[in-house]
């Protein structure tokens, strides 16, 4: 078995007949990994048990399989397989990924009923045989001598099967001065066309395009204005990087698009829509005016048109089409023009022609006499403007001037915010149309500015998310360090939440929710995890339609994809800070949750975390006086700033504020994630009524798995207690007092309570026999060393609702 020490769990590895009698391990030189008994018998083996790859002297029997990597680093079973059916068919799938099953087989031996095993014999050749041994198939036929290469047969992540092999020393007689693995044979020939599934996104994924190379390679690419949906994972396809079109009638936008032309590409399967002997005008129209319409295709010899929707699938780069394939994009002034008609198009051809001469000939006197005015003088400034501007690896963003930013702020006239680093300022780029701007310039005299600065463009640089303020480019010129926003025209969430705007019920929970998916995004989404550490209302700016976008990344530290926590100085803003914060103890992503809680209860009742001024005390701290309400039941009293639109909505409201109590738990492992709160807020999963569960988990596992539960249809409040009686009674009251649950059958005589490492949790005499055990109550999970009577009663169903833990749980 595999023992993980950091959190105490075992995975199996040799789970059948090496159980009892195995007197050793041993590493053969062949590959193969066996536990042997005594007499050197093998009781279990590695080549029994095949990942992606096969070795010589290793078979694959019926019902066998290997499973391709997910990717080239990513190990787990990925989206192929190649198996010896059942029926004695060796065959390729794709698989119904993230499942297992095969879905279209896409290379086969016609060895139905016949094939019985796959031999990788110490000729090296691969082939597939009857019951009797006799060859049927040949996988693969290039001898290679074993006593010069190693050898391998492995199931690639793209799907295609290679016999590899390396040279066991330079002197091989075949690719002499070579020290690498290389192809000798593949299976299939080309994979991009032998892939045409129904289901499926093929090769290469939806929306992408599969071109194949040599020894079987493939090369995944994206169409004309459609990107990468994750360029870690190129084959979870593409997707278009403009706003598709709209279905609306009452306003199409057929002059807010036009066309791509590709050649050689093809994506089988999907057409929803045929034409038969039309022109290239018609089809171009005729996908323009289809909302539906991702893709025309026009065959100039037969006059067809076929029209493709988006997903498209099974997408190949093919010489041999002869076809013309049109991509609709959104019209980008910049860089694409609007369709012309035809017609124009020839009236005007001798027209461009002879203006082109002139222009070429124009253009080189100008260019020449540029050239010899401006070559030496771009050259000795060369060494200056990379002093100027220093680069920040591995971002695209516009590298400014300080001369520049301080033409486009009127010299820093406008102030927008001041903050404790930086103070930021509205402007005007003249040379972007007049795009407003807002320019965040860092106080030169703070120690830590120049860090700051750094942190601040490398994690905002790689950040692309709809929630998030995007940063346009920086100034790092001498001593100023200047970042470049696009500028929000509704300002800060503060403004608009604690003005006299009186936004509805309707957009707080929208700008709640956009907050919510920001922060999923900066926790979990992004390439490098960010921890924001300062969210409140001014950090939450509100762009034209008033969709809530976090800002200033200032204070934000970066995470690397194998850390969990940092330790650091304070940061953020009094009020929104977590209790960790002041515990000098390991900060996480919670110090987020956390402060969105306390920002989440501000928009649910349109007023500040604490209000000094106010004449009753007890209403000063936001959070203390909802969570007074909560236990009262008069949530409504928190609805004094509202027009009255929460009350038609009071359920909904009160959710909203269960959401924000679990969100500001002191122990941060309580807690939320961001994910488990923004399905929350989408109401893809519940939260229970009142909130609290007492539960009995696993203490030493990070995530905490819940086996027993008491009061799983009756939640509790905040504020509620478990109690052991003097008379041997134990209860859960809520925070009135009233008895929620109670331990049934214990009656008098109890001495103490146990948690025993079992996991079971019991009420024993002073004899130490139990009166009452968790293990005779079962919820919905039995343990080792568990039983289930005829007498008892197993609740053994799966909760529905998303719950918290009440700080009493047992451990």
């Amino acid at each position: 078995m595999l023992n993980d020490i950091a959190n105490g769990t075992q995975m199996f590895i040799a789970e059948q007949p090496a159980t009892t009698g195995v007197a050793y391990a041993a590493m053969l030189d062949s590959g193969n990994f066996v536990l042997a008994s005594q007499n050197s018998t093998n009781l279990w083996e590695s080549f029994n048990h095949p990942t992606d790859t096969i070795l010589p002297m290793q078979t694959l029997n019926r019902n066998s399989t290997l499973y391709s990597s997910y990717t080239k680093t990513n190990y787990s079973k990925g989206r192929f397989l190649f198996t010896l059916e059942s029926k004695g068919i060796l065959a390729l799938y794709t698989a119904n990924f993230p499942l297992e099953s095969p879905n279209f087989r896409y290379w086969a031996t016609q060895t139905e009923g016949v094939g019985f095993q796959v031999v990788f014999n110490e000729s090296c050749y691969i082939y597939l045989t009857d019951i009797n041994g006799s060859l049927l198939s040949m996988v693969s036929n290039k001898e290679v001598s074993m006593h010069d290469y190693y050898q391998r047969a492995t199931l690639g992540f793209d799907g295609v099967l290679r016999h590899y092999i390396y040279p066991k020393s330079n002197g091989s007689s075949e690719g002499k001065g070579t020290r690498n693995w290389s192809t000798v044979s593949f299976k299939p020939p080309n994979i991009c066309t032998a892939i045409s599934e129904k289901i499926g996104g093929g090769a290469c994924g939806f929306n992408s395009l599969c071109k194949h190379e040599d020894e079987g390679q493939i090369v995944c690419q994206c169409p004309k204005n459609y990107t990468s949906i994750d360029t870690n994972d190129e084959r979870k396809g593409c997707k278009q990087n403009f706003v598709p079109q709209n279905c609306d009638e009452t306003s199409p936008e057929t002059h807010h698009f036009g066309f791509q032309e590709m050649l050689y590409i093809d994506w089988p399967n999907g057409d929803y829509e045929h034409f038969l002997k039309v022109n290239d005008d018609f089809c171009r129209q005729s996908c323009l005016s289809d909302c539906f319409c991702a893709i025309a295709v026009f065959d100039k010899a037969t006059g067809g048109c076929l029209k493709k929707g988006i997903p498209l699938s099974n997408g190949r780069i093919d010489q041999g089409v002869g076809w013309i394939s049109l991509i609709k994009v959104r019209i980008d002034n910049s860089t694409y023009r609007q369709e012309v008609p035809r017609a124009r198009k020839k009236e005007n051809s001798v027209l461009i022609l002879v203006g082109s001469v002139l222009m070429i000939i124009i253009s080189y006197l100008i260019v020449s006499l540029i050239t010899y005015l401006f070559a030496s003088h771009i050259y000795s400034k060369q060494a200056k403007v990379s002093k100027l501007y220093p680069a920040v690896d591995g971002i695209n963003l516009k590298c400014f001037t300080y001369m520049e930013l301080k033409e486009a702020t009127n010299r820093f006239k406008e102030e927008l915010g001041c903050g404790a680093f930086a103070t930021v300022f509205k402007g005007v780029l003249a040379s972007n149309n007049g795009r407003s701007i807002a320019v965040k310039r860092l106080d030169s005299m703070v120690r830590e500015n120049d860090l700051e600065f750094k942190a601040e463009v490398s994690a905002i640089g790689r950040t692309n998310h709809r929630n998030l303020v995007q940063l346009l480019g920086f100034c790092n010129e001498g001593q100023h360090r200047i970042l470049v926003y696009e500028f929000m025209t509704n300002g800060s969430l503060a403004s608009f939440l604690f003005g006299e705007s009186m936004p509805s019920w309707d957009q707080r929970r929208e700008i709640a929710l956009g907050t919510a998916r920001g922060l999923l995004y900066l926790h979990e989404e992004c390439s490098s995890q960010i921890i924001h550490c300062d969210i409140k209302p001014q950090n939450i700016l509100l762009d034209d339609s008033f969709t809530a976008r976090i800002a200033d990344f200032g204070v934000a530290k970066l995470l690397q994809m194998d850390q969990t926590r940092i330790t650091t100085r304070f940061r953020g803003t009094k009020g929104y800070m977590a209790p960790e914060w002041f515990k000098s103890s390991p900060v996480t992503v919670k110090v987020d949750v956390y402060s969105f809680g306390i920002l989440l209860l501000e928009i649910i009742c349109r007023r500040k975390h604490y209000e000094p001024k106010i004449e009753n005390e007890d209403q000063m701290i936001l959070a203390d006086w909802a969570c007074a309400c909560y236990k009262k039941k008069t949530l409504h009293m928190l609805l004094e700033n509202d027009n009255g639109e929460e009350m038609g909505d009071i359920k909904m409201m009160e959710k909203y504020v269960m959401i924000a109590f679990w969100c500001i738990q002191e122990d941060p492992s309580i807690r939320p994630t961001m994910k488990n709160v923004t399905q929350m807020l989408e109401g893809t999963i519940e939260i229970g009524k009142d909130g609290f569960l007492l539960a009995i988990w696993f203490n030493k596992i990070t995530e905490r798995t819940i086996v027993w539960s008491a009061n799983g249809n009756n939640l509790v409040p905040q504020g509620s207690q478990v109690e052991l009686t003097s008379d041997g009674q134990f209860m859960l009251n809520d925070a009135t007092g009233n008895r929620i649950w109670y331990a049934e059958s214990a009656g008098t005589g109890v001495a103490y309570a146990a948690m025993l490492d079992t996991g079971n949790f019991v009420l024993a005499n002073r004899n130490s026999s139990p009166l009452w055990q968790s293990f005779d109550q079962p919820t919905d999970t039995i343990l080792p060393t568990q039983t289930l009577n005829q007498i008892a009663t197993s609740m053994l169903a799966t909760r529905l609702q998303i719950t918290q833990e009440v700080d009493s749980c047992l451990h």
